[in-house]
């Protein structure tokens, strides 16, 4: 598989990762057998980043994922994972805590359960309105300078706080909402990452399924239905696009999955798409679009099928979303 390197000093991992917010869950009932015969696949596939965060499953995708490498040599293999987001008894996300304490806090029980001594990409899930970002990132890099921690990142922040964060530790790798649904960073953060020397990890690259045409089920645990671009009129605008991606796709013998994929590791070396894949058939298809190049005049076809901003509906909901995990 292509490798790709995360920032101009991160690692080089492979060009595809698999995120595990799915093993979790999150989009429905997940089944642990399958999510565990699917990481495998993925590592004999050469797959070699996965992303996790300590919340997810309150902890269970990194026993997961710590299950996968065993008898596997860790170095082949690039742990990225979030941290900060405090959870309820019953799974629900609450609220962000980073403060240097929780930093050693969480890390300590990041390694435990995913059994290794060190992790390769540490970041906070998401900006914490009371803690400076400065704060966060020292503490990281107090970690990162006793071993437990290769390289810093972040995840979904603005501008400014890259900047302020990348003079307090070099940050090699900003994980992001990036798809030709939700194009944001293409409006100043794309640019002064590359300025700066700093990755991408493109997470949604599929919007959560919504590029794949299919509908969210009406079924325990599947938070997608309280999404904006899930509802209403929002959704049928949204799969009108989809609809002319597929025609796009199907054009080039591809999937709109595949195509989605595709487009987004076309847009640049420096981005490493994480797709979320909780069976083998749909590893298998994410894998596929890794080998499918996409010429000028496919950009252009996929870019006509979907214009930059075209997209119905904000990306998150107001207010919380309902945890998903499944209840004991």
């Amino acid at each position: 598989m292509e490798q790709r390197r995360l920032g101009s000093d991160g690692p080089l991992v492979s060009a595809l990762g698999i995120g595990s917010l799915g093993m979790a869950g999150r989009y429905g009932p997940s089944d642990e057998a399958e999510s565990l015969a699917t990481l495998h696949a993925a590592l004999d596939a050469g797959v070699t980043l996965l992303d996790t965060g300590d919340f997810y499953g309150v902890g269970s995708t990194e026993q997961l994922i710590g299950r996968a490498l065993r008898g596997r040599r860790r170095e082949q293999t690039a742990l990225s994972v979030k941290f900060g987001m405090l959870c309820e008894p019953g799974g629900e996300w609450r609220r962000l805590d980073t403060r240097p304490e929780m930093v050693r806090h969480s890390l300590a029980y990041t390694l435990r359960r995913l059994g290794t001594d060190y992790v390769d990409v540490y970041r906070p899930a998401r900006c914490d309105p009371d803690v400076p970002v400065e704060e966060t990132v020292g503490a990281i890099s107090e970690m990162v300078s006793a071993g437990y921690v290769r390289f810093v990142g972040l995840s979904e922040v603005d501008a400014d706080t890259l900047r302020r964060a990348h003079e307090t530790h070099p940050i090699s790798d900003l994980q992001i909402e990036y798809s030709l649904l939700s194009r944001d960073i293409e409006g100043g953060l794309l640019q002064l990452a590359r300025q700066l020397g700093v990755g991408i990890t493109a997470y949604g690259v599929l919007s959560r399924g919504l590029l794949t045409g299919r509908r969210p089920e009406d079924r325990d645990g599947d938070v997608r239905a309280v999404f904006p671009r899930f509802q209403g009129d929002n959704l049928e605008h949204n799969l009108t696009l989809v609809h002319r991606l597929q025609a796009v796709a199907e054009a080039r013998g591809m999937t709109t999955s595949q195509l989605a994929i595709a487009w987004v590791l076309a847009q640049g070396a420096d981005i490493v798409p994480v797709v979320g894949a909780r069976s083998r058939t749909q590893l298998a298809e994410t894998l596929r679009a890794g080998g499918l190049g996409l010429s000028a005049e496919d950009l252009a076809a996929v870019e006509r099928a979907i214009p930059a901003g075209s997209a119905a509906g904000d990306r998150y909901p107001r207010g919380p979303v309902p945890s998903s995990d499944d209840k004991p």
